[in-house]
C-alpha cells in the first residue's frame, strides 16, 4: 500500500540514522540512550538507529538511506534539494539542548548530531556536523509532508517573553516543513527504534498522523 499523509501520497522518503560522529574506524562507544556530554564533544553510538532507519526504508517506497560516514548535513540538505518534493525526512541521532548566553542567538541552543561531529565534520567547508536549529531555518522544506527527529530533547528550546519558545520546532515551521514528530524528553534507543517502525506501519496502514503516534 502506498503510504499516504493527510490524503496526499508520499512518493519519496530520505532516512539518516547511526552516523559515524568520530574519525572512521576508531573505537567508540555505544549508547542506550539517544543523549550525549555535548561540552566535551562526547557523542557514543547508537546502533539502534542503523536498524530503525533500515526497517523504515523497507516500508517505503523510494527511500534513501544515509547512514554512518554517509549520515551527514550536506545528506541532508542534498536530499531536499533534488527536483521532485521530499514527502519524508527522517533523521536518527543524538538530538541536543543547551541553553546558551544572552549575546547568542537562541536558535542555536538545540539541534542535530551528525556524522563527523566529533572531528570537525564531513560534509565539507562549513560543515561540522552540527545541525543547529538557526541551520534547519535555512532548508527548503516547504514540500515536505512529515519530518521525524527521532532524538532525544528536540522538542526543547529558549523560551522568551512574548516570542514563544525557539528550538527545533520553531526552526521546521519556519523552513516550512508541514508536520513534524519530536521528542521533549531523553529517550532510549532501543525502545524508540520499536517506536519508529511500528509508528511507520499504522501510517502504511492508513491511521491518521497523530492516532498512529497515540496508538503506538
Amino acid at each position: 500500500m502506498r503510504l499516504t499523509h493527510e490524503g496526499s501520497p508520499i512518493n519519496s522518503a530520505a532516512l539518516i540514522g547511526d552516523p559515524t560522529y568520530g574519525v572512521a574506524g576508531t573505537q567508540i562507544a555505544q549508547a542506550d540512550t539517544r543523549s550525549i556530554d555535548f561540552e566535551n564533544r562526547i557523542f557514543p553510538r547508537l546502533s539502534g538507529t542503523q536498524q530503525e532507519v533500515e526497517q523504515i526504508a523497507a516500508l517505503l517506497p523510494n527511500a534513501s538511506l544515509y547512514t554512518q560516514l554517509n549520515a551527514t548535513e550536506l545528506a541532508i540538505k542534498t536530499a531536499i534539494a533534488q527536483p521532485d518534493p521530499l514527502g519524508i525526512l527522517h533523521i536518527a541521532t543524538h538530538g541536543f539542548f543547551e541553553p546558551v548566553s544572552e549575546t547568542e542567538n537562541p536558535l542555536l541552543s538545540s539541534g542535530l548530531i551528525l556524522a563527523g561531529a566529533a572531528a570537525g565534520g564531513q560534509s565539507g567547508t562549513d560543515q561540522d556536523g552540527i545541525l543547529s536549529a538557526l541551520e534547519v531555518t535555512g532548508l527548503e522544506l516547504s514540500n515536505t509532508q512529515l519530518v521525524v527527529l527521532s532524538a532525544c530533547q528536540t522538542g526543547l528550546g529558549e523560551t522568551f517573553t512574548g516570542e514563544g519558545l525557539y528550538g527545533l520546532r520553531r526552526a521546521l515551521v519556519l523552513a516550512g516543513a508541514r508536520s513534524q514528530v519530536i521528542s521533549l524528553w531523553k529517550v532510549d534507543d532501543t525502545a524508540t527504534q520499536k517506536l519508529m517502525v511500528d509508528y511507520y506501519n499504522r501510517l502504511i496502514a492508513g491511521t491518521p498522523r497523530d492516532e498512529a503516534l497515540r496508538a503506538t
